[in-house]
């Protein structure tokens, strides 16, 4: 354990049973936090929930969507009841979806081919994917920062992207949306200073996991178009693990080590928001 300061704090990751979300939750369980698993999918939360238990560490599942405020009220009283106090949330809930992206990088791609191109993309899945990360990042700030107490030296992390900074080809709605999450963090954090709570964002470059894996390699292994794209624009030419995350994430949430930083977004992308292409 090397963040003292975070033993026995009560922690809410959303999406916590996730790709990145499951790496956040075992490492503050690690540093002796007591760590809510907060999710749709229950079954979900309570399996690695109870897989963190196997390890000796405390974790709690409960399930809540991100962008219903009741379902959250409820989640909070279960968390209150059991923990009595909520001092770190990671809103890390988030996502993309197909139908809210394009198949071509460029207009001029999609002329006389039948594709999904900018005219195409689905206006309903576009509302829900940019509701899911916007305000899937809003109603849970509003539902459990009422009851962190500045004294606890208490912290909001979200999670942004690298589209938040310079939008992707082929996924605008989800670049809007990141790039929104970007300034709602710095928003937060000055409202929130006053109160004692910190508000800083991490941004993750490209890390291969089981939920985009399918789009970065064909089912043979090979690496697709797009992931030769990725990594001829990642300086250090490879996907990040989850893991190498974790030292900025720690650093972020813990008080005696960045007290004083709040409204920052922390790239952690292999120098790929560094590069000029050239």
């Amino acid at each position: 354990m090397s963040h003292p300061s975070l033993l026995g704090k009560t922690a809410i990751i959303t999406g916590g049973a996730g790709g990145l979300g499951s790496a956040f939750s075992r490492a503050l369980a690690s540093e002796g936090c007591n760590v809510v698993i907060l999710g749709r999918s229950l079954d979900k939360a309570v399996a690695f929930a109870e897989e963190l238990k196997t390890e000796g560490f405390e974790a709690f599942a409960v399930s809540a969507d991100v962008t219903n405020p009741e379902s959250l009220e409820i989640a909070s009283k279960a968390i209150l009841e059991k923990y009595h106090t909520i001092d770190i949330l990671i809103n890390n809930a988030g996502g993309n979806h197909p139908n809210a992206t394009t198949e071509n990088r460029f207009a001029s791609e999609a002329i006389g081919k039948d594709m999904r191109d900018f005219f195409k993309m689905n206006i309903g899945d576009m509302e829900n994917l940019l509701n899911l990360n916007i305000m899937g990042t809003l109603i849970p700030t509003q539902v459990f920062a009422r009851h962190m107490k500045g004294e606890r030296k208490p912290a909001i992390l979200n999670i942004s992207s690298m589209a938040a900074f310079k939008p992707l080809t082929k996924i605008p709605t989800y670049s809007a949306a990141k790039a929104s999450v970007n300034n709602i963090t710095q928003w937060m954090a000055v409202y929130f200073a006053s109160t004692g709570i910190r508000v800083n964002a991490l941004a993750p470059g490209f890390f291969s996991t089981d939920q985009n894996r399918h789009l970065l390699f064909t089912p043979e292994g090979n690496p697709t178009p797009r992931t030769k794209l990725i990594l001829d624009h990642t300086p250090m030419g490879r996907f990040g693990e989850p893991e190498e995350l974790i030292g900025t994430l720690l650093w972020l949430l813990d008080a005696d080590l960045s007290g004083f930083v709040t409204g920052i977004v922390v790239p952690v992308d292999g120098g790929f928001s560094a590069f000029a292409g050239v």
